[in-house]
């Protein structure tokens, strides 16, 4: 089964990625670099918790881990020993819209990580004995960073707060009971089902010839079957007539608060102006929620926020962290003054250059290794549906004007459609 090249796309102005399609389906983007002998290879797959059903959350995750299994080739263990011993380190990652699988290597252990990949993508062997203890090492994930950890509690009730419909209300991690009840069946029909060529995007960077990788990924890929893939009916969130507020005493040194507003899809053209907002609201020392809750009340130790980075329609949050004896209500009136400011002192087209600045900076700097490029890459791909898509939005920051800032700011940041959790530290127990 051949490759064919189906174009390019510009990657800023020097770079150019190159897209191949094979007959079954499978995407593969290349963007050489020679500067050094070592490339990164990425395995794309457009699948995470959103695609999960209620009482089977953690799937996708629980996936994740056993894809490091055993192969019918490779029996458990060999898969990282052959890596190490080329000199190469391995990594994945899960969330709402995607799951993905990481190489970086040595240019000559190429064909090495294309055979391995490969080889998962379509022989992976899910024992009972293998899911029970990845099983078990998902479970204890969970306790770490939820069930144990006061910001990992806190997101979770946001998600499930702020969510009615939509599968983003999902953990990605996955319900406890959920996990522990997932079997082999649930495991390999996930993985039949989503793992498939015509659901991938191969991502490889660095030092590569093209002729030769694709001559790989051909003959390591080419005879996998296309699939079905089940069709996606994501339900739109209702828009809300009142806020929603949570509360919860929790084993924290402090109080803790999180707001979170309804914020567009990331290929909406509002979500380049609700980033600027944000940076010019809660970008660093600098920014209005800083000098407001850190410098002028006093009230908090840290404050930050982000613009979800997702497919559909998700959340802008909004995170505090109180100042010891201080309460959540205090901080959540510091929110409040920070965001009726837009109404008292409007962002000015000053603010919008600095914004603009400190998000080119980190966009850019993200992309020096071939491992930063390759995931931003994969990352717009599979979200945006464009590998390139990262400096049109960097062109688009530009051509915002204040006067577009703020209508965007008083679209999105509306109280009664936002959802507001609470932590307070849980009293000390007395000594005996």
């Amino acid at each position: 089964m051949s490759a064919c090249r189906v174009g390019h796309h510009a990657l800023g102005p020097g770079m150019t990625v190159e897209r191949y399609r094979l007959d079954n389906g499978l995407q593969v983007l290349l963007q050489p670099d020679t500067s050094a002998p070592v490339l990164c290879f990425e395995t794309w797959f457009a699948v995470g918790s959103r695609h999960e059903k209620l009482g089977k959350t953690g799937l996708a995750h629980l996936l994740e881990h056993l894809m490091f299994n055993e192969t019918s080739h490779h029996p458990h263990g060999e898969y990282d020993r052959l890596l190490e011993a080329a000199g190469a380190e391995n990594n994945a990652a899960t969330y709402l819209d995607w799951t993905y699988y990481m190489v970086n290597a040595p240019s000559e252990a190429l064909p090495l990580v294309i055979e391995l990949e490969s080889d998962r993508m379509q022989h992976l062997v899910l024992r009972e004995d293998h899911v029970a203890r990845e099983r078990d090492v998902v479970a204890n994930e969970r306790r770490q960073t939820v069930d144990d950890d006061v910001d990992g509690k806190l997101n979770e009730l946001l998600y499930t707060n702020s969510f009615s419909r939509h599968a983003y209300r999902f953990p990605t991690i996955g319900t406890m009971a959920d996990i522990q009840g997932l079997t082999t069946d649930d495991c390999r029909r996930f993985y039949e089902t989503y793992y498939a060529p015509n659901n991938a995007t191969l991502v490889v960077v660095g030092d590569v010839d093209t002729e030769a990788v694709i001559g790989l990924i051909e003959e390591a890929y080419g005879h996998m079957a296309h699939v079905d893939i089940p069709e996606e009916s994501p339900c739109a969130e209702p828009l809300r007539e009142r806020p929603t507020e949570v509360s919860a005493t929790l084993p924290s040194a402090t109080a803790k608060l999180a707001v979170a507003y309804p914020s567009p899809a990331m290929s909406s053209a509002d979500h380049v102006v609700l980033e600027l907002v944000n940076e010019v609201m809660f970008g660093g020392r600098a920014s209005r929620a800083h000098r407001k809750l850190v410098h002028d009340m006093e009230c908090a130790q840290d404050v930050y926020a982000y613009v979800g980075p997702f497919r559909d329609p998700s959340l802008y949050e909004m995170h505090v962290t109180a100042r010891q004896g201080v309460g959540s209500q205090q901080l959540l009136a510091g929110i409040d003054e920070v965001l009726d400011s837009l109404q008292r002192c409007p962002i000015t087209a000053a603010d919008l250059r600095r914004a603009r600045s400190r998000l080119e900076l980190d966009a850019l700097q993200g992309m020096d290794s071939v491992t930063g490029r390759a995931e931003q890459i994969g990352f717009c791909e599979v979200v945006l549906g464009d590998p390139g898509a990262l400096f049109d939005r960097l062109g688009a920051y530009a051509a915002v004007t204040p006067e577009r800032a703020m209508t965007v700011a008083q679209k999105y940041l509306r109280t009664e459609r936002r959802t507001v959790v609470q932590i307070e530290p849980a009293a000390a127990e007395a000594a005996p």
